[in-house]
């Protein structure tokens, strides 16, 4: 126990409850995702027309990221008010019943249009789960690190995304497999689309009955215990925010738009391009060899967070994330090269080694990017409204990056080709590098302070 009276937590307990807790969400995000693409469009959607189906479905998964902010707003307050650990708890639970009742869920041809509105419903409380749960897993990992250290300490939560989405998708994968099902040749009959499909959903209990053992073995964080003991928590960390941290919050918000825009693309919109019809100007790749060519990027996108975090350790969050930043720009001018069928192949005659380089780039400049931003985030905003703060500007920037990203996505692609999302990317990257260059270096902030950023991020920095 420390002199403060504040229950000192080992090291590993926290690694691992900030990583374990943020998978769980995440596989319980990106089995949606992958629903959406392949699944629900078929069973929750009138058939009439085959896109217009697919925007449908494409807009119930952006609805979550329009509860991501409200979810962030409210895990936040309690956050700030109550503490990390309860907070993450009931994030998780939310996030957990929400994923098991998507796996009960009736279909169209069982309830009608009922099935959409419920499956709208229970993806916006997914939303809200997932936007209290990665402010308090930062923090978990940032608040609890050592000085000097905390962008290598913070990054553990980051890895929550690579590996949910290789256990959701690979999940995924060993399903159709199991049951056979090809997406070219569509049997709605079928097994896996008669009931398959529910068992990545419902197994999502057995997640959350692992997460909320570890969570509820943690203590509070030793930041927030001498916060509270000095008497600095606040009544309404929400409108402290607005009121005297809204510069951060915009910054901090820009920040993380790229990231979006660049992971829904490289995930959900590239799903949907690779694996759809050739006649509608898709490049009819099977959906089993793409799913593995995914699955082997991810593993880049896991492998580089921890470089990531060195290097901003190392060089500062704002010069590393500056280069990536210019570097994600660039890529999003090469998606004609890599993507159009003219060049890349259709069908059976498809260059998969050619899409594969393009996933593992597109999923290395994703890792370098997504690992600082759970040590840059919380270090903008002072510990009383640090949850609130961070939570806010991260899920914000989700629905200005993510939530219309992959419905854009389809439609630019239909309309204009592969080579307009790409300048998306690219014009999506702009405000990003704008806000970076604006930020001031923060590796050396003192978390354990009520200072605004601006003055904190200069000031004598003990150890956290």
């Amino acid at each position: 126990m420390e002199a403060s009276g504040v229950v000192a937590v080992p090291r590993k307990r926290i690694v691992i409850a900030s990583m374990v807790g943020t998978t769980i969400e995440f596989y319980d995000f990106y089995i949606y995702a992958t629903a959406a693409v392949s699944v629900f469009p078929l069973l929750f959607f009138p058939k009439s027309d085959s896109t217009t189906a697919l925007l449908a479905s494409m807009a119930t998964f952006g609805v979550a990221f329009i509860a991501r902010p409200i979810g962030s707003i409210v895990f936040g307050h309690f956050g700030d008010r109550v503490g990390r650990k309860a907070t993450l708890v009931a994030s998780l639970l939310t996030m957990g019943v929400a994923t098991f009742l998507i796996g009960a869920l009736p279909t169209l041809k069982q309830a009608g249009l009922w099935a959409a509105a419920m499956l709208t419903l229970l993806r916006f409380c997914q939303g809200l789960g997932l936007g209290g749960e990665w402010s308090g897993a930062a923090l978990l990992a940032a608040e609890t690190a050592e000085h000097g250290k905390r962008g290598s300490a913070a990054m553990w939560p980051q890895l929550g995304a690579p590996f949910g989405f290789l256990l959701a998708n690979g999940f995924f994968l060993l399903l159709t497999i199991w049951f056979n099902y090809n997406s070219g040749a569509i049997q709605p009959q079928g097994n896996f689309l008669s009931w398959g499909w529910r068992i990545p959903f419902l197994a999502s209990v057995l997640l959350v009955f692992v997460g909320l053992y570890v969570r509820f073995r943690l203590h509070e964080t030793p930041v927030f215990a001498r916060a509270v003991a000095r008497g600095e928590k606040l009544s309404a960390p929400l409108a402290e925010v607005f009121r005297k941290h809204y510069y951060e919050l915009i910054l901090s918000t820009f920040v993380m738009l790229a990231t979006y825009v660049l992971f829904y693309l490289m995930t959900t919109w590239i799903l949907s391009y690779a694996i759809g019809k050739i006649s509608l100007g898709f490049l009819g790749i099977g959906y089993h060899e793409f799913l593995v060519l995914q699955l082997i990027a991810v593993l880049f996108f896991a492998g580089t967070i921890p470089i990531s975090g060195w290097l901003s350790d190392k060089f500062g969050r704002r010069r590393t994330l500056l280069v990536v930043t210019t570097l994600i720009f660039a890529f999003g001018l090469t998606f004609e090269f890599f993507l159009s069928p003219h060049t890349m192949g259709t069908g059976k005659e498809a260059n998969l080694p050619v899409m594969l380089l393009f996933l593992c780039i597109g999923m290395t400049l994703m890792g370098l990017e997504f690992g600082p931003m759970s040590a840059i985030l919380p270090e903008m905003f002072p510990t009383n409204v640090r949850y609130t703060g961070s939570g806010v500007a991260y899920n914000i920037a989700s629905i200005l990056g993510a939530a219309l990203t992959p419905f854009a996505a389809v439609s630019l692609a239909h309309n204009f080709g592969v080579r307009s999302v790409g300048l998306y990317l690219s014009a999506m990257s702009v405000p990003t590098l704008i806000a970076i260059a604006l930020c001031k270096e923060t590796k050396d902030t003192s978390l354990d302070s009520v200072e605004t950023a601006e003055n904190a991020a200069y000031a004598p920095a003990p150890a956290d």
